[in-house]
């Protein structure tokens, strides 16, 4: 029992003697109150006064155990004591309260801190000169000395503390005695008694990573006691989820290099035998027959036993049911060991009966719109409760990223075969006002502020959130470039599943060539459109100026007949095909978009031209986490109305980090008679790339580029063919991607680029 529990227990105690004796010599009148003596335990920290201050027990008042329990519990609540008890003098009508109050910090020692400065380990604890002393928060701050020591790689470092205080003044001295030990570094891990599974795959199950060059990124080569626990339940379920279901993991030893702060950590492990699938069968059903069911099992007779594919098969049976409205289907696996090694699997299920939707109930959406919500639900009133579709409109407002967490789930109705269908969110923010730096070996040092909001709701003032709209601002200057972006996004114009957006944009740019500044600004307004889950089809209309300025003296007169102010009106159809797995890492899909441009013409404008662009990458996965790309590009472009040339800004180019990046900044391609690249109307260009884990949030890259760029429109002969190869890394890092190459020529065509050439980006494109 704690001592607060004691001392309550035995008030308590004492108080309903005292009220016993009373209700037997008085059983009409509670006694009077005639004094109150607060004496202390220990040092007196806390006033006398004050403690009275916070009883309603008072002098001339009766006595009332309700009111003594109520006088203890706030004594407690002022978090001044930790001991409070009540004694009651029936003979004298006298209430002795006797208190244990809370010292002060006077002074905080660290002694034995060698390893880590003591002036860093004081910014990390809570307890300090002044503050109120507790024994729970002086542990707390043991316990993140020896985490940071743990971070640190010093595994064994033993930390104690120490508690002096001075009775007469009840200040403290809090001592903290660090005891550290060598340093552990996990230089190797191993596995004993695995004869089915090399030491590389199992290695790749489990969280613990040896020491790299990269641990200070990443924390690995830690000997972390919480992620040895989660390793051993993941070999577990490796080996099971393979067969191996008698498997017995046991706790890893660590074993140290003498002199040194290596250590090779090493898991036993008793693998067993392995059962396959012996019989399966499925009880009585009525919807489906069992053959229908056995047809959908992903476990065939014969199969590696996984308990991992029997929750999957059960899924899938649930999923068969729910997509008819029988939501309430109870799926029972029944496992009975047979011969030779093979597990018998029976399948009960108790079909329920077929299930409507009633009404949806959304709930904990205090900004977002409910119609935000509702259009994203696959099913609505009346519809038979599919809880496939269920899930999927569960899973499309997660996508939103509007909401922390997204259930959903059935409820029973007073109405046989209806359900309720209750949507419960948790919303967080959804705006953000980022700033920063970049750099790139294109347009060199930038810095930006940007304002998103991806929950917009222009009609909301002031808060201007709820209505599941799109709103970005941004501002970028750095030293060749300077951008100011703002732009909107209606995802469902007036409630149709149709996106209609615009931008205003000012761009002003002097890293795109050495002879001249390009200066764009205007609006583009677009609508798009899903057709399917996989393609869509988007059309852009673009009103810019475009001014040529500050053109070299010595430049030539295809960089001169461009030079001043130009309108463009543009058009742009396009189709996109996109079934990738994510748009960050992409593993596994495809991606192609088809644009056709125009402009010109009936449009207005005096820049008149038109043109296609066809990009597409294909992702494979390969084993051990290795990802081969594969992404090329046609385009081409020409000038039509009455117009002889297609200008210099709308020309096609090739080279640098975006594309060959074995050479300079828009080196391939034709060259006026001084060798500066104007660029050609048609290009095409490809791009190989394998990339592999090196640790988490790191990727080492080979990649093989190769592309020309033409002079004529629709010119697709390959003469001038330039070619590299490289090397890369890739960083997932918290201020965004960094992306590292460096090509090397192995083609020139009409390049004049020498030797090698390194890219460096940091952040993302926009």
């Amino acid at each position: 029992m704690r001592p607060s529990q004691y001392f309550l227990a035995t008030a308590v105690a004492t108080a309903c003697v005292a009220s016993s004796q009373i209700a037997w010599g008085q059983e009409v009148q509670a006694p009077i109150v005639k004094s109150i003596d607060v004496q202390f335990a220990g040092p007196a920290t806390v006033s006398k006064e004050r403690i009275l201050s916070n009883m309603r027990t008072k002098v001339g008042k009766p006595y009332s155990i309700g009111v003594s329990e109520e006088d203890i519990r706030n004594l407690y609540q002022t978090t001044k004591v930790f001991n409070v008890r009540f004694f009651w003098e029936p003979k004298e009508n006298k209430l002795i309260v006797v208190v244990q109050t809370k010292g002060t910090v006077k002074e905080v020692l660290i002694e034995g801190a060698s390893q880590i400065k003591a002036s860093k380990l004081r910014k990390n604890i809570s307890t300090k000169p002044g503050s109120e002393l507790t024994e729970a928060e002086v542990e707390a701050d043991r316990q993140k000395i020896l985490s940071l020591y743990q971070e640190k790689g010093y595994k064994d470092t033993n930390v104690k503390t120490e508690i002096k205080t001075d009775e007469k003044t009840g200040r403290s001295t809090v001592t903290f005695a660090i005891t550290e030990a060598g340093k552990t570094i996990i230089k190797r891990i191993g596995f004993e008694g695995n004869t089915h599974f090399t030491a590389r795959q199992l290695r790749k199950v489990i969280k613990s990573r040896r020491h790299t060059i990269f641990s200070f990124l990443d924390k690995s080569g830690r000997v972390d006691q919480e992620l040895l626990a989660q390793d051993i339940d993941a070999l577990r379920d490796f080996y099971q989820n393979r067969g191996y279901e008698d498997v017995k993991i046991g706790d890893p030893t660590v074993t140290r290099t003498e002199g040194k702060a290596d250590v090779e950590l090493t898991f036993p492990i008793e693998e067993g035998p392995q059962y396959h699938v012996g019989s399966i069968t499925v009880g009585s059903t009525k919807l489906f027959t069992a053959e229908e069911i056995g047809t959908a099992l992903l476990l065939k007779e014969g199969s590696v036993y996984s308990p991992a594919a029997v929750q999957a098969d059960i899924k899938r049976i649930q999923d068969a049911y729910g997509s008819r409205g029988y939501i309430d289907t109870q799926v029972i696996p029944v496992m009975t060991p047979g011969a030779n090694r093979q597990i018998d699997l029976t399948y009960r299920i108790d079909e329920g009966s077929q299930s409507y939707v009633e009404r949806v109930d959304i709930s904990g959406n205090t900004r977002t719109k409910d119609k935000v919500i509702r259009r994203e639900l696959a099913i609505g009133p009346g519809d038979v409760y599919n809880s496939v579709l269920a899930e999927a409109s569960k899973t499309r407002l997660k996508n939103l990223n509007y909401f922390d967490r997204v259930d959903v789930f059935p409820s029973d109705t007073m109405v046989p075969g209806k359900k309720d269908m209750n949507v419960v969110v948790s919303e967080k923010q959804t705006g953000s006002l980022n700033f920063g730096a970049g750099y790139s070996t294109i347009d060199s040092v930038l810095g930006f502020v940007e304002i998103t909001q991806s929950n917009f709701d222009i009609t909301n003032w002031p808060n201007f959130t709820g209505g599941g709209q799109r709103f970005r601002a941004r501002a970028q200057v750095g030293a060749e470039r300077k951008d100011f972006i703002v732009s909107l996004t209606e995802p469902y114009f007036l409630d149709y599943q149709l996106a209609v957006g615009g931008e205003l944009f000012y761009h002003d740019a002097d890293y795109l060539s050495s002879l001249y500044n390009q200066r764009n600004y205007g609006m583009d307004l677009f609508t798009r459109k899903a057709i399917n889950e996989v393609l869509s089809w988007r059309v852009d209309y673009r009103l810019e100026n475009i001014t040529i300025y500050n053109v070299n003296a010595g430049a030539s007169e295809i960089f001169r007949e461009d030079e001043g102010s130009h309108v463009k009106s543009q058009i742009s159809p396009s189709l996109v095909y996109d079934t990738r797995d994510s748009v960050f890492l992409t593993r596994r899909g495809t991606r192609a978009e088809l644009t056709a441009y125009v402009a010109g013409g009936p449009l207005g404008g005096n820049d008149n031209i038109y043109g296609a662009d066809l990009e597409a990458a294909h992702y494979t996965p390969l084993p051990w986490d290795t990802i081969l790309t594969l992404a090329g590009e046609v385009a081409t472009v020409d000038n039509w109305s009455g117009s002889n040339h297609v200008p210099i800004f709308d020309r096609l180019y090739l080279g640098g980090s975006n594309n060959l990046r074995g050479f300079k900044f828009r080196d391939v391609g034709p060259k006026d008679e001084n060798g500066n690249p104007v660029g050609g109307n048609t290009m095409a260009r490809f791009t190989a790339e394998y990339t592999y884990p090196i640790i988490d949030r790191v990727r080492g890259a080979f990649f093989y580029d190769t592309g020309f760029v033409n002079k004529g429109s629709y010119s697709i002969s390959g003469t001038e063919i330039a070619s590299d190869v490289g090397i890369g890394v890739r960083l997932d890092l918290p201020i965004g991607p960094v992306r590292l190459d460096y090509g090397y020529p192995v083609q020139k065509g009409d390049a004049t680029s020498k030797g090698g050439h390194f890219n460096f980006n940091i952040g993302y494109q926009f």
